[in-house]
């Protein structure tokens, strides 16, 4: 006869205040601010001292963030794939073409890196290029792209999130 199981309670989570968060996220303080004028980055609330509280997820997302930025995605194009993840839910057409954009550049990124890589390969095996020659790293990637879709304005990050407020000088 199996035993019978007890539900598994959830624990309470502690929130992290930022100072935590960003020693578990590996940035400096300052960065997690940036991120939050950015909105990228949301407290879930503040303390009575007003300190801001984060969740156990938070550092998950800002470890997330700086890896696309090594990886060469801008901050606005970082914004627009964590908005497509933070949607619950059947993604509307917007945001359908947006995701497939993505794709199809990061398709072609790691093409350039393909290429680049086989023409370092090939100099590591051969030597080094001739006075006379254009150097093959070169070619690889000096080579003009293949036109993919067209881009369209609904399939923008801006799109996706929605009108982008101004700030004024002031910070406001």
């Amino acid at each position: 006869m199996a035993a019978l199981r007890r539900p598994v309670e959830a624990s309470p989570v502690t929130p992290l205040r930022i100072g935590a968060l960003a020693r578990a996220a590996g940035v400096k303080l300052s960065t997690l601010r940036f991120y939050e004028r950015r909105k990228l980055l949301t407290p879930l609330d503040r303390s009575e001292s007003g300190q801001r509280l984060y969740g156990p997820e938070a550092a998950i997302r800002v470890r997330f963030i700086r890896r696309s930025q090594e990886l060469g995605f801008t901050l606005k194009e970082v914004s627009a794939v964590l908005a497509l993840s933070d949607r619950r839910g059947a993604p509307t057409r917007d945001v359908a073409r947006f995701a497939e954009a993505k794709v199809q550049a990061i398709d072609a990124r790691i093409d350039d890196l393909r290429r680049m890589r086989h023409a370092i390969t090939t100099l590591m095996a051969e030597g080094f290029c001739a006075e006379d020659t254009v150097c093959p790293i070169q070619v690889s990637l000096g080579a003009p792209r293949e036109v993919t879709a067209r881009k369209t304005r609904s399939a923008s990050p801006a799109a996706v999130r929605g009108p982008r407020r101004r700030s004024t000088a002031a910070g406001t």
